[in-house]
């Protein structure tokens, strides 16, 4: 049976991770070529250029994972009900480094970084899950 559940999953991750290329080199111009880039550059493992970097290499990482799964959700046979909780928490995984660019720019409170990791961390879980129960059902046949 083919599904379409994990088709925002890889749509989704391209686009972020697409913005996230962007993101990264405005980093990279802000390390490199603007104004007062020594001031940038002394601050590296400090303050909110190292939650800057934080925010690319876990949108990056997380779009990667959206793509992942989202791939094997499409291909792969697994029950309708964990696939479709694995898909919708991967997204809200996306929440993580969204909320981490909150926090270094707009001051948001750290809320959507706990609840983006804790959704990444769940659909790994239930993906794991439902993997395990289709190798399961489909051992019998």
């Amino acid at each position: 049976m083919k599904t379409t559940i994990g088709k925002w999953n890889i749509g989704v991750g391209l686009w972020v991770m697409a913005s996230f290329m962007i993101y990264g080199f405005v980093l990279i111009y802000l390390r490199d070529f603007a104004p007062g880039k020594e001031a940038w550059i002394e601050s590296y493992n400090t303050g909110a250029h190292f939650e800057a970097r934080l925010a690319h290499v876990h949108g990056n990482l997380f779009s990667l994972l959206n793509i992942v799964f989202g791939f094997l959700l499409m291909k792969l046979n697994l029950k309708d009900n964990l696939a479709k909780w694995a898909s919708w928490l991967a997204l809200a995984g996306l929440l993580m480094p969204l909320g981490i660019l909150g926090e270094v720019y707009l001051g948001l409170p750290y809320y959507l970084v706990l609840v983006g990791g804790l959704s990444i961390f769940l659909a790994t879980v239930l993906l794991g899950v439902a993997v395990v129960q289709m190798k399961n059902e489909t051992k019998g046949n």
